[in-house]
This record gives structure tokens, C-alpha cells and sequence, in this order.
């Protein structure tokens, strides 16, 4: 029988440093994520679709679905190592992989030059950015969540989702200047600056992450001999049910892709809003969840998980209409004002929150699997949301009924499976997932 090893003999927790690890490392990867999805929404119809016709922009949206379909393999492998290895190596890799796929993603000849060849390389390049975000995220909360102290796991684990907000305001200003450069130098190498760019900020967080160590949960079960010999097997033997629960909360996610890559097309096709204004409303909404998503982590702190959760995806349902109609209205102001509502005052709730209310359903053991499985399987509708709902008219006048329903539905979908988990926000650490999931 081994001794046990106290989590504190082992490493000592650094919550600051893990959330500042968390929140640059997410950045960078989100970065890389959503220039990809300002790429698809303005620009890659006419480089890598130019022969498709009005099927254009649904084809480009679709590629910006692929990585989704990575991603819950990715899950899998990297959860499994994740849970075996240890976090922290782990999320090397996802940073490495995410900057080289993005890298060569601004290198790739357009359609004129290759033919078909073209969108195809594309897609496998974006097959890679979601291999690379299967553990990101999963990864960072994991690690975030372990060095922190057991009052305050949610605020600390938000600044993961923050720094993906982060990203996004990083993208949307990097493309700005991009779109109002002449059509010539735009669809030529102009697109393509923002994706070499990730090269420089991968660096910088590579030597930032690299020197933050293994969080003191894993290095104590590493130590205690309590490492899953296939992390997998333990988590659908024991926690399957919280993966069921996972996945359906993580649908609320299609928002943030509603939000940031519908949204901004449906405003430019239907509306009347100039295509450089768009990522300006998304800049806007990103900045000021910079500041609400710790309150929101807080709060959850406080009076629970589940209350701030469904909060944020009930309120975000709600706004989207109002936010789509002001599309048409022709008013900056009041689109301004309703791109900060429904997202950095509702969505945001539920994105700061489900880092800490996903992960602390399971054990050590299997949390890096459980969490990164059962989001990346929940985040597939997230990345056909775009071309689901275009397909379904989303972008034809009057779409802002199909993209408000969508909003509706899935929000609905997450906060009823939210009810049913249990309310963790004053269990401590050590006892996260020990007891079964109730049905």
C-alpha cells in the first residue's frame, strides 16, 4: 500500500501564475481560432471558393466547421495523456500544433493557382487548429482549477475563457486594417499577414507557459501511484453521465460562433452595416467581457455554478434578436450597445463559469478526459452553427428568426441540463467527483 504524498509537499499551488499561464496560452490559441473564422466569414469565399457561386460563403463557413470534427478525436488522445503525462506537457503540444497549422495556413496558394487543391489543404490546416484546441482549453481549466484555492476556483478558472476573449479582440483588430486595404493587396497577401503574425505570440507564450509547473493534484497522484492506466475506461465506467451533462451545456458555446462569425456576415448580407464596423461591435463585446467574466467568476464563488450559468445562457437567447434587428436598423450606437448586452453581459456569464462547473464533475483521474471529451463533443454544434443556420436562410432577409431560434434552442437545451448537475462551488478540491453522478 503506497503512502500517501500531501498535494502541498509535492508542488506548491501558484494560482496566480497557472491563471496568467492559462489566460496567454488561451489567447494565443484563440487568436489563431478566430482569425480563422474572420478569414472564412470576409474573405476566404473569393480566395479558396471563387468558382462556387452563391454556395460561396456557406462553403467557407463550413470550413470553419472542420475543426470541430477534430476536435473530440483530439479530445480523446489528448485527454488520455493529459490525465496520464500530466497537464502542463500537454499544453506545449496544443501551442505548438495550434501556431504551426495557423503559420501554414497564411502560406497556402489560393484557388487560382492550385484549383480544388487549394480549399482542401485549407481544411486539413484547420483540421489541425482542432486537434490543437481539443486540449487547450480542457488543459488550461484542469490546470487552473488544481493550483487554486478551493474558494476561489471559479474566478481563477475564468481567465481561461477570458483569455479566449482576449484572442478574439486580438483577430478582429488585426483584420480591421486588413479589410480596408485595396482588393488587390486584401485577397493577395494582405489576408495572410494575420496568420504569419501568430508565430511571433506563439514564441512569447511558449516561455511564458514552459516555466509553470505541474499542477500539485497530479503530482501527488503521479506520486501516490493514482494515475489511470486508461483514462477513459474510468471515465465512462464512472462519470458517464456527467459527460452526457457536459456535452449539452457545451452547446451553449454556439453563441460565442453565432456571435462572431453568423452575426458579422448576417450584419454585411442583410444589414446595413460595413463589413469593418462588424468586428468592431465583436471587438467591443470581447473588451468588456474582459472585465465582466472574472465578476461573473466571482459570483459563482459566491452563490453557486449553476445560477450564473443558466443566467448567461437564458440572457444571451434573449438579446440576440434585438441584436440581429439592429443590424438592419442602420443605428452604430444601439448595435454597439446590444452587441455589449448579449454578449459581455450574457453570454459571458455562462462562458466564465463552465471551466470550473464542467471540471469539478469529475475526479483527478479523469478530468482532463472528461472535460475535454465531453466539451469538444458539445462544441461540435458550436462550429456548424454558422452554415446550419446560413443553410437554413440565416442569411436571407428575415433570418434573424431562424438565427434567434437557433439561439434559443440550444441555450434552453444547456441550462436544462445544467439543472440536473450537481452544485459543486463548496466541495473542496480533494473531493471533487468522488461520488457518483446522480442520474
Amino acid at each position: 500500500m503506497t503512502e500517501t504524498v500531501p498535494a502541498g509537499k509535492v508542488h506548491a499551488k501558484t494560482p496566480k501564475k497557472a491563471a496568467a499561464a492559462s489566460f496567454m496560452g488561451s489567447a494565443v490559441e484563440y487568436y489563431d481560432f478566430f482569425i480563422f473564422g474572420s478569414a472564412a466569414a470576409l474573405i476566404f469565399p473569393s480566395v479558396f471558393f471563387p468558382d462556387a457561386g452563391t454556395q460561396a460563403s456557406i462553403m467557407s463557413l463550413a470550413t470553419f466547421g472542420f475543426a470541430y470534427i477534430a476536435r473530440p478525436v483530439g479530445a480523446v488522445i489528448l485527454g488520455h495523456f493529459g490525465d496520464r503525462v500530466g497537464r502542463q506537457k500537454v499544453l506545449m503540444f496544443t501551442l505548438v500544433l495550434m501556431g504551426a497549422s495557423t503559420f501554414l495556413i497564411g502560406c497556402l496558394p489560393s484557388f487560382s493557382v492550385i484549383g480544388w487543391w487549394a480549399p482542401a489543404l485549407l481544411v486539413l490546416c484547420r483540421l489541425m487548429q482542432g486537434l490543437s484546441a481539443a486540449g487547450e482549453q480542457a488543459g488550461a481549466s484542469s490546470m487552473t482549477l488544481e493550483h487554486a484555492p478551493d474558494s476561489q476556483r471559479s474566478f481563477f478558472t475564468s481567465w481561461t475563457l477570458t483569455g479566449t476573449q482576449g484572442g478574439q479582440i486580438l483577430a478582429a483588430l488585426v483584420f480591421i486594417p486588413v479589410l480596408a486595404l485595396p482588393d488587390d493587396i486584401k485577397y493577395g497577401i494582405g489576408w495572410r499577414i494575420p496568420f504569419w503574425l501568430s508565430a511571433v505570440v506563439v514564441l512569447v507564450t511558449f516561455f511564458i507557459r514552459r516555466s509553470l509547473q505541474e499542477t500539485p493534484t497530479f503530482a501527488a497522484a503521479k506520486a501516490n501511484n493514482e494515475i489511470a492506466k486508461l483514462p477513459v475506461s474510468d471515465l465512462l465506467a464512472h462519470h458517464w453521465r456527467d459527460v452526457l451533462r457536459v456535452i449539452c451545456c457545451a452547446f451553449i458555446a454556439a453563441v460565442s460562433t453565432v456571435y462572431g462569425t453568423l452575426a458579422i456576415k448576417y450584419g454585411t448580407e442583410v444589414g446595413t452595416v460595413d463589413a469593418s464596423v462588424t468586428l468592431w461591435l465583436v471587438v467591443a463585446g470581447n473588451v468588456v467581457a474582459l472585465g465582466t467574466q472574472p465578476l461573473f467568476g466571482t459570483l459563482a464563488d459566491r452563490i453557486g455554478r449553476k445560477p450564473v450559468f443558466i443566467y448567461g445562457a437564458l440572457s444571451s437567447a434573449a438579446v440576440m434578436p434585438f441584436y440581429l434587428l439592429s443590424m438592419e436598423s442602420g443605428n452604430t450606437l444601439l448595435q454597439f450597445a446590444l452587441s455589449v448586452a448579449v454578449f459581455s453581459c450574457g453570454y459571458a456569464a455562462a462562458n466564465a463559469v463552465w471551466p470550473s462547473f464542467y471540471a469539478e464533475m469529475f475526479s483527478a483521474k479523469v478530468r482532463f478526459s472528461g472535460l475535454a471529451i465531453g466539451t469538444q463533443l458539445g462544441f461540435l454544434m458550436a462550429g456548424f452553427a454558422p452554415s446550419i443556420v446560413a443553410a437554413l436562410g440565416g442569411l436571407e432577409p428575415g433570418g434573424w428568426v431562424v438565427i434567434s431560434l437557433f439561439t434559443a434552442a440550444i441555450s434552453i437545451i444547456a441550462s436544462i441540463s445544467a439543472l440536473t448537475a450537481r452544485e459543486t462551488y463548496r466541495t473542496p478540491t480533494a473531493q471533487l467527483g468522488v461520488r457518483p453522478a446522480v442520474a
